[in-house]
């Protein structure tokens, strides 16, 4: 693997991993849909900043059509996982989210019509059961909280993120990386603004800056994210997706006195043994 896509693909996670901490401390506070509108919004007016100054141009029709596409997806992925977020362990939600290599993999037989390996299929069973331990294996005071809810919408979300991730790899080849981070902001911002508004809550002035600092971490990260893929292969950058267990687990620990278990720890090791033997080459 070329080293400068990984380094930017692993900065861009823990930007990324940064802005989710920054999420879940807003979840608690305001609704669901509130925060991703949020999000987006002050991503969209960091994002426009920088169009302003760099002036890539136009996008074409078909930038336009394919990344509106991306846009729905990633609205279902946010919300999915601002809820989980705001219903689990950081560190939890991030290693349930570790099952999307695996549906890279997954999503690129069927959308790439590559042929089928036999350690995917392994992948997956392997990583069905470290999902398994990390959803059944708590301990009892853990089970009697936990939000099932919550981790239907990890799960969820791991699904739609892994399909948009390759998609970002398609499109990253084609068109501009700052179209596609704008599109990535704006696309969401608009559909997500009407159950934003309906949702809304009084904001604290103090939290405006929070939010907006959530948008400016969500730029860069994307950035980072679009310009690793635009020149290293989906399959072969997912596992770096691992890294953000690192992150979950020191900043759901300093900010939120968040403890991970045995069982998320260990199921999560099965996951990224599974999916590393998914993106082995």
């Amino acid at each position: 693997m070329q080293y400068g896509p990984a380094l930017r693909a692993a900065a861009g996670i823990a930007v990324l991993s940064i802005m989710d901490a920054v999420i879940k401390a807003m979840s608690a506070s305001y609704p669901t849909f509130q925060v991703a509108f949020l999000r987006f919004a002050c991503g969209t007016i960091v994002a426009t900043g920088v169009v302003a100054v760099m002036r890539p141009g136009w996008p074409s029709r078909e930038t336009v059509q394919a990344n509106s596409l991306r846009s729905v997806i990633a609205i279902i992925t946010a919300v999915t996982f601002f809820y989980a977020l705001g219903q689990l362990p950081l560190a939890e939600t991030l290693v349930l989210s570790f099952l999307s290599p695996m549906f890279i993999a997954l999503f690129g037989l069927l959308m790439l019509k590559e042929r089928v390996d036999p350690r995917i299929i392994a992948a997956i069973v392997i990583g069905f059961g470290g999902t398994l331990i990390v959803v059944l294996g708590q301990t009892e005071e853990a089970s009697a909280t936990r939000s099932w809810l919550g981790v239907g919408a990890a799960l969820l979300s791991a699904v739609t993120y892994a399909l948009s991730l390759v998609l970002l790899r398609q499109r990253a080849q084609r068109d501009k990386f700052l179209h596609i981070v704008y599109f990535q902001n704006i696309g969401p911002a608009l559909l997500v603004m009407p159950f934003g508004i309906w949702f809304w809550q009084p904001v604290n002035p103090m939290d405006l800056a929070w939010f907006m600092l959530m948008g400016a971490l969500g730029m860069i990260g994307h950035v980072l994210m679009a310009t690793a893929y635009a020149k290293a292969e989906a399959a072969r950058l997912a596992p770096l997706e691992y890294t953000a267990l690192i992150w979950a687990t020191l900043l759901g620990y300093g900010l939120f006195s968040e403890v991970p278990t045995l069982a998320t720890l260990g199921g999560g090791l099965l996951i990224v043994a599974a999916a590393m033997l998914t993106t082995r080459r």
